[in-house]
């Protein structure tokens, strides 16, 4: 017998499933993908699966919308402020040549040229990802990184 351990972070709820659970869309859901603030798993045959995280998230960004003002471009804005090279430390050599580094506008895992100490990772393992997970007011744990 194969039995799999199921986590927080296992892909497990279809697009349809993710709908209900959070009350959003799939048309939302699928541009909340194509906007960069989501990265659902996407199978061998084009499905997406989303993680109990996934939906914790997408409960966050709700609220963001919903109760904070926010549009997704503020959202994303938002998340681009995670400063990830403090959070997931690299080298001032690597710092140079990162998107994640250099361009403020995009979050990292959106960057195009990555530092070697993230190239080839799942940005949805990565706890700068993660983060935005985080339901509370995201500026203020961002500038607990900067003050360390």
């Amino acid at each position: 017998m194969n039995i799999v351990k199921e986590t927080n972070f296992s892909p497990v709820y279809t697009i349809g499933i993710a709908s209900n659970l959070t009350e959003t869309s799939v048309h939302a859901l699928r541009m909340y993908e194509k906007r960069g603030i989501i990265l659902p798993h996407i199978t061998e045959t084009n499905r997406r699966l989303f993680s109990k995280s996934d939906i914790e998230r997408i409960k966050c960004i709700r609220k963001h919308l919903d109760e904070d003002g926010l549009n997704i471009a503020g959202i994303k804005a938002l998340l681009a402020t995670i400063p990830c090279w403090l959070i997931k430390p690299c080298s001032k050599n690597s710092q140079k040549t990162c998107d994640a580094f250099t361009n403020t506008l995009l979050p990292c895992w959106e960057a195009e040229y990555k530092a070697p100490e993230c190239a080839g990772v799942d940005c949805r393992e990565c706890n700068v990802y993660r983060i935005g997970n985080i339901c509370g007011d995201v500026k203020s744990l961002t500038r607990k990184f900067y003050t360390q």
